[in-house]
């Protein structure tokens, strides 16, 4: 009987979630031209040497590639629901690590000199929340925490951007250190004795 009061939860949170969500029939909006040159400029005030055609760059391939992975993906419904399509096989991607590792691709081709990317993952510490990737955007040798969070998930195709320690929702991690991390929680459970 339990179960089932969990089960009919689950299924009321995921109707509700659904229901609150935007509307994906059409694919996720085209952003503005204001909303690039935000981006633009946010990426120019991380501090100086960034080339200023980089920055527009990463900016106008952050807004836009995304759309074309929304339309590959099929997206059609709100992120945690596409999640579950994909898991289930009933669409061929659009996990959060899919979007960031074919949105981190896309800027690598770009050959940047005075910009990095980092890849980053928050929750993988918390069992009772979603883990989460993302690629982040920052000056040439400087850390993921100086830089810019580039969420095309977030909001189903359609760009989501903030400044990695005024992130709201996640508490990014790099990518290489959760790793790290998950290694040495499987060697604890099978009883390994890390060796530091």
């Amino acid at each position: 009987m339990r179960t089932f009061r969990s089960l009919g939860a689950l299924l009321l949170a995921l109707v509700t979630l659904s229901a609150c969500g935007p509307s994906y029939e059409n694919g996720p909006p085209s952003p503005e031209p204001g909303e690039i040159r935000a981006l633009e400029q946010a990426i120019l005030d991380l501090g100086g040497g960034i080339a200023e055609q980089e920055a527009a760059a990463t900016a106008r391939i952050a807004f836009t590639y995304p759309l074309d992975l929304a339309e590959r993906y099929m997206i059609t419904d709100p992120p945690l629901i596409h999640n579950m399509k994909v898991n289930a096989g009933r669409k061929p991607r659009g996990l959060c690590y899919q979007w960031a590792d074919d949105l981190e691709a896309r800027l690598e081709r770009e050959g940047f000199t005075s910009l990095e990317l980092h890849r980053a993952i928050a929750n993988h510490d918390k069992p009772l929340r979603i883990e989460h990737s993302t690629v982040i955007v920052s000056r040439r040798g400087a850390p993921m925490e100086e830089g810019i969070v580039l969420d095309p998930w977030r909001w189903g195709g359609r760009l989501y951007w903030v400044r990695v320690p005024e992130d709201p929702k996640y508490d990014w991690w790099p990518r290489g250190e959760v790793f790290a991390w998950k290694r040495g929680q499987e060697g604890e459970m099978r009883g390994e004795i890390p060796a530091y």
